[in-house]
């Protein structure tokens, strides 16, 4: 997977974000700015909208988040869908 996003960190700075894989509870992805375990950013998804998310692990510009709230089963697939199809 390759979706280019964006997302907006708790001092409201914006963070270009590369995913690179995604689950119902959360995703890895890849980005230039530096993140750190704990900080909190609201991402921007396709289907869903904004989606808050803890980072969980931060290593060599590739991130693990923890979604707030999981992707609703109803929304999974289309969801992933769209993800797949930019």
């Amino acid at each position: 997977m390759f979706y280019r996003t964006s997302a907006v960190a708790a001092d409201g700075s914006r963070i270009a974000i590369v995913i690179v894989n995604v689950s119902g509870g959360g995703l890895m992805a890849r980005c230039i700015d530096t993140l750190n375990v704990g900080d909190r950013i609201d991402v921007q998804l396709p289907v869903l909208g904004s989606a808050t998310a803890e980072i969980r692990w931060a290593l060599g510009g590739r991130i693990g988040c923890q979604f707030d709230r999981p992707v609703p089963t109803h929304s999974y697939f289309p969801f992933l869908s769209a993800l797949r199809g930019s």
